[in-house]
């Protein structure tokens, strides 16, 4: 056995909450929205970075993150020569 059996399905606690306990939790934190508004305020007039990077991630959306993929400083992202081509075809060609 693999374990497969086990995988997903339903699981006590597993999933999205229900509408019920988004409302519950909504309901909660409402009393508390101006004390949060005025935090955030007095994050950003401190110029508090994780004020302003929180304001600008849900004002204007988190940027794409990006990743540079290099070895040895060099990128692999390379255009592909005739001469490499060649080289590929000889090695699969002896490979297979």
């Amino acid at each position: 056995m693999d374990g497969r059996k086990n995988n997903g399905g339903v699981r006590k606690g597993a999933g999205r909450p229900s509408k019920a306990d988004e409302v519950k939790l909504i309901e909660r934190l409402t009393p508390l929205e101006d004390n949060a508004f005025k935090a955030l305020k007095e994050g950003l007039s401190d110029g508090d970075y994780r004020f302003v990077n929180l304001f600008m991630n849900y004002m204007y959306g988190k940027p794409k993150e990006r990743v540079d993929v290099t070895t040895n400083n060099e990128s692999i992202n390379k255009e592909l020569t005739a001469k490499d081509a060649k080289e590929i075809i000889k090695a699969l060609e002896e490979k297979f």
